[in-house]
């Protein structure tokens, strides 16, 4: 079992594999929590998918990614409330039509930029490839990000819970608004390192449902999602190398089997759970 443990260790790639992905995993894990509790689960779908044309410019201008995935995350949300605002149409359709069309462009403009790097990697993740650059970058903006929550966990919590009595109090829910928008955009550039635009909504949600169906208490939740996302992305890891297959869709399947445990054993309505009492309770 230790030799099954430490063999891949060996490996320089695997050991930057393991902590790229274990700090994109915690910081995507953290933020999921309020994202889940506020309801912006679509949300966090159309801004992971809404920084790629951020994200490929930046390549193309020498900048970091962190800059471009901001901008574009930011024009995104904007653009969705501008469209809420001058017309009809529903939030759900006025994201998807926001985000589809900026990952439309994000397509093209890979697509039409001629390198030597693979920028397919930013859709589908290339974590086992990671160059020091792109691990200081994930350390420092994970390492940020997270601080930020952690400092903001009350704030961001009552925002959550009851955005009229953060008002009544004088907190600037507007504020905390745009902080967590821009605190989305930054994770989505941790996390596309590990395992791509394409799955980092993955992280930035289920991490967040799976503590939901764990506990009712919102610390115990921000604790049981990072140790559920840990798990998950050492198993997808190590999944990954024994099998030769898909880092980003390993560790991925691994925190979807966390879920499925919790939506069938999980004491806040786990299915089967549910199923045992209601038996229990039936008159013989």
């Amino acid at each position: 079992m230790i030799d099954w443990i430490l063999a891949p260790l060996q490996f320089e790639f695997m050991t930057r594999a393991i902590l790229v992905t274990l700090i994109a995993a915690v910081t995507c894990a953290i933020l999921s929590c309020w994202l889940v509790q506020i309801g912006w689960s679509l949300m966090g779908d159309a801004v992971s998918h809404a920084v790629l044309p951020g994200v490929a410019i930046s390549y193309i201008l020498g900048w970091p990614f962190a800059v471009g995935a901001f901008i574009f995350g930011a024009g995104a949300v904007a653009l969705i409330g501008g469209v809420r605002a001058t017309t009809k149409i529903k939030s759900d359709a006025a994201i998807g039509v926001v985000f589809t069309a900026l990952f439309a462009l994000g397509l093209v403009i890979i697509s039409k930029t001629p390198s030597q790097t693979d920028l397919g990697h930013i859709l589908f993740g290339n974590v086992l490839g990671v160059s020091d650059a792109d691990i200081w970058q994930v350390v420092v903006i994970g390492t940020i990000a997270c601080a930020v929550l952690l400092v903001k966990r009350r704030d961001l919590t009552l925002y959550a819970f009851d955005r009229g009595h953060a008002n009544a109090i004088g907190i600037n829910t507007r504020w905390l608004s745009i902080l967590l928008l821009g605190l989305l955009a930054l994770t989505v550039v941790v996390a596309l390192q590990a395992v791509g635009i394409i799955l980092v909504v993955a992280m930035l949600i289920t991490p967040g449902v799976t503590a939901y169906l764990l506990t009712k208490r919102f610390d115990r939740m921000l604790l049981y999602s990072v140790v559920v996302t840990v798990i998950a992305a050492l198993v997808g890891l190590y999944t990954s190398y024994y099998l030769d297959a898909s880092t980003g869709g390993a560790v991925v399947l691994a925190q979807s089997a966390a879920f499925a445990l919790a939506y069938l054993f999980g004491p806040r309505g786990g299915v089967l759970v549910n199923w045992a009492r209601a038996r229990r309770e039936v008159p013989a």
